[in-house]
């Protein structure tokens, strides 16, 4: 077994408690092939990845059924968080920090110079809106 890289190759983590890494990332289409190979986990799977990002995100997302972890691990991000009553509430997360979005949570992030985050995904189900 090598070592991989996260940012490249994610890790999804299914049913009977299995591993299993990812082919490498090439953008928004990869995650159609995820749900293809993945779906029969349902709500259960999760997805683990890493993103860097030298902007704010562009748009909305929001994983109906399950929670969502963000765990900063270097620079630092702003999420927010709209609540299903409307309701908003920013968190601002350095090096070392994790928030949670719940499901139905809709969020987004916004980064002033860079942040590297991991993300440990419900995906089943997520929606995207523009900002």
């Amino acid at each position: 077994m090598s070592a991989r890289k996260l940012s490249d190759s994610f890790l999804h983590l299914g049913l009977g408690a299995t591993a299993v890494p990812q082919p490498p990332f090439n953008g928004l289409e990869w995650y159609e092939g995820y749900g293809a190979r993945h779906g029969d986990d349902g709500a259960e799977g999760r997805l683990v990845s890493q993103h860097t990002f030298s902007q704010s995100w562009d748009s909305w997302e929001m994983h109906p059924n399950g929670s969502e972890v963000v765990i900063c691990t270097s620079g630092a991000m702003v999420l927010s968080q709209e609540y299903p009553d409307g309701s908003l509430e920013t968190v601002a997360l350095e090096a070392g920090e994790y928030a949670i979005n719940a499901p139905g949570v809709w969020h987004t992030a916004d980064v002033e110079t860079e942040a590297t985050a991991i993300f440990i995904t419900a995906g089943e189900g997520t929606q995207m809106r523009p900002r």
